[in-house]
C-alpha cells in the first residue's frame, strides 16, 4: 500500500510520521474486535480538563452491527458516501457538553475529543489500519439516528479500516491520494514568544 510519510524538518516518532488520512478502504476486510478495543483504550486513556472525559464515541462496525453502520454512512454527505462506503467501522465522535463531577460548561470539551480522537488515529497506525476523519456530515441526522441527547455536540466521523490500492476510488479521487501531504511552513503557525514571531 501507499506510504506518505510527513516530510518534517526533523525526525518524529515513526507513528507520527506515517499517520496520514487516505480514502482508499478495503472493503474485504474487518477490523477485529480485539483491535477495535485497542483504538478505543488508546482514546479513553486520551488528557482530559479535570480528568472529565468528555468525549463519547458510536461505534458502527459494518460486520456486527449493520444497521448501527448504515445509520451513521446516511449522515455523510454524498461526496464522502463515495469513498466511506468501503470502508468496515465508522465512529462518530461527539463531545459532551458539561462536566460529569458539576454539571457546570465544559469549553475544554471539543478540545479534549480531538485529543482522545488523535490517541484513537495513532493506535490505528501501529495496528496497520487507516482513519480517516471527516466533518462532512449531517449533524441534525446523527442527533436522530443515534438519539444523542440534547446537551452534545457530536465532532467528526471517522471511517476505519484497511488501506486498500488507489484504483478503488473515482478518478476524482486519485488524484489527492497520489499527492505528496504537505503543510505551510512552520514560523506561519508557531511563534516564539509573541504573536506572529515565527519560530526558527
Amino acid at each position: 500500500m501507499q506510504q506518505k510519510p510527513a516530510p518534517t524538518r526533523v525526525k518524529l516518532h515513526d507513528i507520527i510520521q506515517a499517520r496520514w488520512s487516505p480514502r482508499a478502504f478495503d472493503p474485504d476486510r474487518q477490523v477485529s474486535h480485539d483491535d477495535l478495543l485497542a483504538l478505543l483504550e488508546a482514546a479513553h486513556w486520551a488528557p482530559s480538563c479535570f480528568n472529565g472525559q468528555p468525549w463519547r464515541f458510536v461505534v458502527c462496525d459494518k460486520a456486527t452491527d449493520e444497521t448501527g453502520w448504515q445509520h451513521a454512512f446516511t449522515t455523510l454527505v454524498e461526496k464522502n458516501k463515495r469513498w466511506a462506503k468501503n470502508a468496515p467501522v465508522l465512529i462518530l465522535a461527539v463531545a459532551m457538553d458539561n462536566f460529569s463531577h458539576n454539571g457546570q460548561p465544559n469549553r475544554w470539551s471539543m478540545y479534549d475529543t480531538g485529543a482522545a480522537s488523535l490517541s484513537l488515529c495513532l493506535q490505528a497506525t501501529a495496528l496497520g489500519l487507516v482513519v480517516h476523519q471527516m466533518g462532512g456530515f449531517d449533524v441534525e441526522k446523527a442527533r436522530e439516528v443515534f438519539h444523542l441527547p440534547g446537551d452534545c455536540k457530536p465532532m467528526a466521523m471517522m471511517a476505519v479500516g484497511y488501506q486498500a490500492d488507489v484504483d478503488v476510488l473515482d478518478d476524482d479521487f486519485k488524484e489527492a491520494e497520489l499527492s505528496p501531504r504537505s503543510r505551510v511552513a512552520l514560523s506561519e503557525q508557531f511563534y516564539a514568544g509573541q504573536w506572529g514571531k515565527g519560530i526558527e
